[in-house]
């Protein structure tokens, strides 16, 4: 065990210095907002399409078992777009819509080992697919760009041009994803092209995975053998079960010409990461969060592409994310301000206390701690680096552990020394809606990520006065006193 000042953070902390700066979770390179001028896709019925085959229809709402694979189920209604293609292939889909240059966004689910993928002008195919946890990615990735195919090649090779994600920050089967697209369509003079497509930009779940990518001709499985100045949004149907909504567009898109060495979306042109390398990475500094400000905020990079925010002074666990570790620019900018970015996709949880003494599982959840009812201890550090944070709740040691073996998920220890002398207990989730699927297992606000609990444990799923939450009773067994959870998107 390491002493909760080691020597890496008291380095980091000189380094910062004075300019202990704050914290605004953005996209990793990337502008945040609605298209401008966006028009949506109707999906009350499947008017807005060409013939669509049997498979495809609309629901009112889906689920995809994590574990089944290609596997979607639907209730009757409207507002979503699903296609479930059985033992038998589907077709594919297109719209009526044409578009020549087009800034794309939509909300997608797919079930585990599915495939399809988004086809721009019905040539260009932008990859959809299960890679969820994946670490050497390709261009027959979740977001890439498919490669285009000649058989005239030598062996081996018939594949070429395709762009691969440069991260993953897929999420896991069954949760919705988003994904923006911005395009320029090949331009043409006297029918003559004159310019290549190009994809401005690709981001997937709010971080920019590509740009700048210029398209020397059609992707493999173009429905056209030509190019054009317009073309139909084409979606894959014949391979895998895949789900859509808020398809929103706009055709105003404007962006820089660059020759690949720079983003084109990055705000500042020597931005100031911290990267997480060979070992945990723990960076203090304030964090900016919706409606806040987290003043005591640890950061902490885990290896396999998790980090998360902790908050010292009530033992919250108020952010997770997936991709880069941070953007400390904000910290150096002028007279700097103690800010630092997650540079991943964020997923935003609760900065409140994650413990609390209720008589019983109907007492509300405290809004605030009393004064002195928590007392923060630092943390240790284990052999791999990874830290405990400790503190002090109503006269009782506390010590609470977040590690990630797998990349895909976050496990939470939260145990106390000695007995429990009152009736604790740990809040694992609040959010607007959760679903209890069973086993154990719980979809948060409207499956935008899991929580994981063994069964042993007796959750509680109640109302709460913002939604609902999922509290877990902290009891003493022969084993200590501790409970564990995971959250998994």
């Amino acid at each position: 065990m390491q002493n909760k000042y080691s020597p890496r953070s008291i380095a980091l902390q000189l380094l910062l210095g004075a300019a202990c700066i704050p914290f605004v979770a953005s996209a990793q390179g990337g502008r945040q907002g609605q298209n401008r001028q966006a028009q949506t896709i109707n999906l009350t019925d499947l008017s807005a399409f060409k013939s669509p085959g049997a498979t495809w229809s609309v629901a009112a709402s889906v689920t995809a078992d994590r574990e089944k694979a290609n596997t979607i189920t639907k209730k009757d209604g409207s507002g979503i777009l699903v296609n479930i293609p059985g033992k038998e292939h589907g077709q594919d889909l297109f719209t009526n819509m044409e578009h020549g240059d087009i800034d794309l966004s939509f909300d997608f689910m797919m079930p585990k080992e599915s495939n399809s993928g988004v086809y721009l002008q019905g040539r260009y195919e932008i990859q959809l697919l299960d890679s969820w946890g994946k670490k050497a990615l390709s261009p027959g990735d979740l977001g890439g760009i498919y490669e285009r195919w000649d058989e005239n090649r030598p062996a081996g090779r018939f594949g070429y041009d395709g762009v691969a994600p440069r991260l993953n920050v897929s999420r896991a089967p069954g949760l919705w994803q988003n994904m923006r697209i911005v395009f320029q369509a090949p331009k043409f003079e006297g029918g003559k092209k004159v310019a290549n497509a190009r994809i401005i930009r690709i981001a997937l779940n709010g971080v920019t995975i590509i740009e700048n990518a210029e398209m020397q001709g059609p992707t493999r499985g173009s429905a056209f053998a030509d190019e054009a100045a317009m073309g139909p949004i084409r979606i894959q149907g014949d391979h895998g079960a895949v789900a859509f909504r808020n398809i929103r567009y706009s055709n105003n898109v404007a962006a820089a010409q660059t020759d690949g060495t720079r983003q084109v979306w990055d705000q500042n042109e020597k931005p100031v990461t911290v990267d997480v390398q060979g070992e945990p990475m723990i960076f203090r500094s304030f964090v900016d969060i919706p409606g806040k400000r987290v003043t005591h905020a640890a950061n902490v990079g885990l290896l396999n592409n998790i980090s998360f925010g902790y908050d010292l002074s009530n033992g919250g666990l108020f952010q997770i994310w997936k991709g880069g570790f941070l953007d400390a620019s904000p910290m150096w900018l002028s007279r700097g301000d103690g800010n630092s970015r997650a540079l991943g996709s964020v997923i935003s949880l609760n900065d409140m206390s994650s413990i609390a003494v209720l008589s019983d599982a109907n007492v509300s959840w405290p809004d605030t701690l009393a004064k002195g009812d928590f007392q923060p201890k630092g943390y240790d550090l284990d052999e791999a680096g990874v830290p405990t944070f400790k503190s002090i709740f109503k006269g009782l040691a506390i010590n609470d552990k977040l590690t990630s073996d797998d990349g895909k998920s976050l496990l939470r220890t939260i145990s106390v020394d000695g007995p429990a002398s009152k009736a604790i207990y740990v809040r694992a989730a609040a959010g607007t809606d959760i679903a209890d699927l069973g086993n154990g297992m719980y979809a948060v606000n409207n499956f935008t990520y899991y929580v994981q609990i063994d069964k042993s444990l007796k959750p509680v799923l109640r109302n709460g006065a913002k939604g609902q939450e999922l509290i877990i009773p902290l009891k003493n067994t022969d084993k200590g006193t501790s409970v564990q959870y995971s959250i998994i998107w």
